[in-house]
């Protein structure tokens, strides 16, 4: 199983979008090099309020691009960076996969998933209507989330547009991801 790099982003300030760049560098159990939400320990805002001790389990935030052409269908246009994704990919169904998944990407990097984002409200800040587009309920009513992944970096390197990612899944039995 294998996707493709579409789209690289980072930001040093905390803000809701990030640009996008030509490239990042992963650095292992840090994060995007110069990336806001890079560190050892937590640095979303509302988690530090909570215990900024808590280990980071948010250093790279993974977005499918195939997600942008849904939520276009209900008419928003969003664009790779623009809800605050490090990675954007196409061709992996990143909310199926486990926990503890290797996604090996490009020629170095490995990141490994921690959890789902959970949306927030700035979602409908960037966009009003946006978060429902994100967050929903199937058919049991359990509440699904679709604004990507959250990640660990395991091994550094640089990562571009273009770059394949590889999908090693962990041991069985599998995790399903859950909000981190």
């Amino acid at each position: 199983m294998h996707g493709t790099v579409t789209a690289v982003s980072s930001s040093g300030e905390h803000s809701f979008s990030k640009p996008t760049r030509e490239s990042i560098t992963l650095l292992a159990g840090l994060g995007v090099e110069g990336d806001a939400h890079a560190g050892v320990t937590v640095k979303h805002r509302s988690r530090v309020a909570q215990d900024p001790t808590q280990p980071n389990l948010r250093q790279v935030h993974l977005i499918h691009e195939e997600l942008f052409a849904e939520v276009g269908r209900a008419g928003f246009t969003v664009s790779p960076g623009e809800l605050g994704e490090n990675i954007t990919t196409q061709g992996l169904d990143l909310l199926g996969l486990p926990v503890g998944t290797l996604l090996r990407i490009g020629e170095e990097a490995v990141v490994e998933l921690t959890g789902l984002r959970n949306p927030c409200v700035q979602i409908d800040g960037f966009q009003n209507g946006l978060l429902k587009q994100v967050v929903g309920r199937d058919e049991a009513g359990h509440l699904v989330r679709r604004a990507g992944v959250m990640s660990v970096v395991r091994t550094g390197g640089v990562v571009r547009p273009g770059d394949v990612v590889r999908v090693e899944l962990p041991a069985e039995p599998h995790r399903p991801l859950d909000r981190v």
